[in-house]
């Protein structure tokens, strides 16, 4: 009987111990995680380095949560449009917008660019990196964090 009372004695201790632990929370993305209200500069696309024949013209975008906007350049013309954001789980949805239409020499590029851009419904952050993704694919396209 003086077992059974010390077996209960412990259990009842390991379970007001393990009752009183902290439970993990799920945590949002850090601050440096936030990539709205900056500047990123776009450096590979598929996979591959971007080749621009007019280097001053690099393609970038920045996201504007006040009116949930992004804007930016895609090389030869500007792009815009309207985007979703879901920061928690890093999702994003940019929507079909705006764009002038002025031919230059990196053309191709912008237009990999904007459909990078469009197709693109998730995305991650290391340290001054962007990429954005599709699925679980391979990275659409990569950025830099303009100072």
């Amino acid at each position: 009987m003086k077992k059974l009372l010390t077996y209960f004695c412990s259990l009842l201790i390991i379970i007001i111990t393990a009752s009183c632990m902290s439970k993990p929370t799920t945590t949002l993305p850090e601050k440096s995680q936030d990539i709205t209200g900056k500047v990123w500069k776009l450096t590979e696309i598929n996979g591959q380095p971007i080749k621009l024949k007019n280097p001053a013209a690099n393609p970038y975008f920045t996201l504007n949560t006040k009116d949930m906007r992004y804007e930016g350049h895609g090389g030869c013309n500007g792009v815009g449009g309207t985007f979703e954001i879901k920061q928690e789980v890093m999702r994003i949805k940019f929507n079909q917008g705006m764009s002038t239409m002025i031919a230059c020499d990196d053309l191709d590029t912008e237009h990999a660019f904007t459909q990078a851009l469009l197709s693109a419904d998730n995305y991650s952050v290391n340290g001054n990196i962007l990429t954005l993704n599709k699925a679980r694919m391979a990275p659409l396209a990569k950025f830099i964090l303009q100072k």
